[in-house]
């Protein structure tokens, strides 16, 4: 029997002005939900990473981020078609086709994971500002909580969405840091297209912390409610009930999310070359935090690239703060059928933005109780790595389930990368409790 895949229109369909003039805006328009989700991957707690991987290994690990890419975008689309078809995001799915037992954990794991990273990600934006202008980190941490509730709980969709898109730009401050720290290309573009492998339990453990910081399961949620969204904003119905749209919609959402993905792998793979070529060549191969790390640039490279790489961090965290709240809110609201989405009142869905307001300020509180943000980052690299191997494979039989999916079920060549991307995320996760 032949699988009900997609198939074009016969005809083209016809365009009215409005419509003929939404095609001709500039790609830049084209970009929303994919842009943001990269961009906030990118977060404090991943500038740690990628910061703590330039300073130990230089550009040995280099090679990680262009493999990973392919990986993490899939996987990205996936979620983004889910939502874009069914008009419904990851929780409510399962919600509705699976065992209710399996949404629990999910959501639970998600919860936990998404309010420690939280945590680690408000104390190093409050760490990075006191750095910068001096003054009391724990108070800074508290504050940026508050500025982020206020700004996605009471500016209006539109506006914040507009908001969120603008604030990637920040992480251009890492790709300027780079033109700043003396930089040998040669070996830097080396380290890219020709893979180094030492086999011991560092060298493994860096291999896992890239990609469990790559591929997070709170983008999961987030990018497939922010498709649920714009179909709101936009007054545009889910794609299973209109599908002479689908040539269009999945176009955008590839489009938007390949140069999302794209924009965050570069510019995680300009931390990796900034800090190599600036802590590890000057013998500095122990980073703790994202602030270490900018910390530690001001004495080799100067007070300029400091201040980038510091205002970085804040910029970044004031994307990722309301990413990781909002895929939390997404998922419980789903979980419990509650009125949800960034484009309503706040009378009108309580619920759901109680869920951001707890999240955030749980994660800023974890601040207060002395809790080291390394042994933070590990626990929540942790859940997420017992999390987004079954999540994506939960994702993966969404995808050709023909109940969820109707007629756009996954083409095979999707269906390969994103197994792929499942067994590798499998596996690592395997790895790092081994290791």
């Amino acid at each position: 029997m032949q699988s009900p895949q997609f198939l074009p229109d016969p005809q083209p369909p016809q365009f009215g002005k409005a419509e003929r003039r939404h095609r001709s805006v500039g790609w830049l328009k084209r970009l929303g939900p994919g842009l943001v989700t990269g961009a906030a991957d990118d977060d404090p707690s991943g500038i740690a990473t990628y910061s703590q991987i330039g300073a130990q290994f230089g550009f040995g690990l280099a090679w990680t981020l262009p493999f990973s890419f392919p990986l993490m975008a899939v996987i990205q689309e996936i979620s983004a078609r889910i939502g874009s078809v069914t008009g419904r995001g990851l929780a409510q799915n399962l919600r509705e086709h699976y065992a209710r037992p399996l949404l629990y954990s999910m959501v639970a794991l998600l919860l936990i994971a998404n309010v420690i990273n939280l945590g680690a990600d408000l104390g190093a934006m409050g760490a990075a500002l006191g750095l910068i202008i001096g003054g009391p980190d724990l108070a800074y941490a508290i504050g940026f909580g508050f500025l982020c509730i206020i700004l996605e709980v009471f500016i209006s969709y539109r506006r914040y969405a507009g908001l969120l898109k603008w604030t990637t730009l920040c992480l251009f401050a890492y790709v300027g840091v780079v033109f700043i720290v003396p930089l040998s290309w040669s070996d830097a573009l080396e380290s890219v297209f020709i893979p180094k492998f030492v086999f011991d339990h560092d060298y493994a453990m860096a291999l896992v912390a890239v990609l469990g910081t790559t591929i997070s399961p709170y983008l999961f949620f987030w990018q497939a409610g922010q498709e649920v969204e714009e179909q709101h904003r936009r007054h545009v119905m889910p794609l299973c009930v209109t599908p002479r749209n689908a040539g269009r919609e999945l176009a955008r959402i590839r489009f938007d999310t390949y140069v999302g993905m794209g924009f965050s792998n570069i510019v995680a793979l300009f931390i990796v070359f900034a800090t190599a070529a600036s802590l590890h060549s000057a013998g500095v191969t122990k980073i703790d935090t994202s602030a270490q790390a900018a910390e530690a640039i001001r004495p080799i490279a100067g007070d300029f690239a400091f201040g980038l790489f510091a205002l970085g961090i804040v910029g970044t965290g004031l994307l990722a703060v309301p990413v990781l709240a909002g895929s939390a809110a997404y998922a419980v609201s789903e979980m419990f059928d509650w009125t949800e989405g960034l484009d309503r009142e706040w009378k009108e869905a309580k619920a759901f933005y109680g869920v951001i307001v707890a999240a955030t300020l749980g994660g800023a509180l974890l601040n207060f109780t002395g809790l080291d943000p390394i042994t933070a980052l590990y626990w929540s690299a942790v859940i997420n790595g017992i999390l987004a191997a079954p999540l994506m494979a939960v994702m993966m039989v969404m995808v050709v389930n023909p109940a969820v999916m109707g007629r756009f079920i996954l083409s095979r060549p999707l269906i390969w990368l994103g197994w792929l991307a499942t067994l590798v995320m499998a596996s690592v996760s395997l790895l790092f409790f081994i290791l």
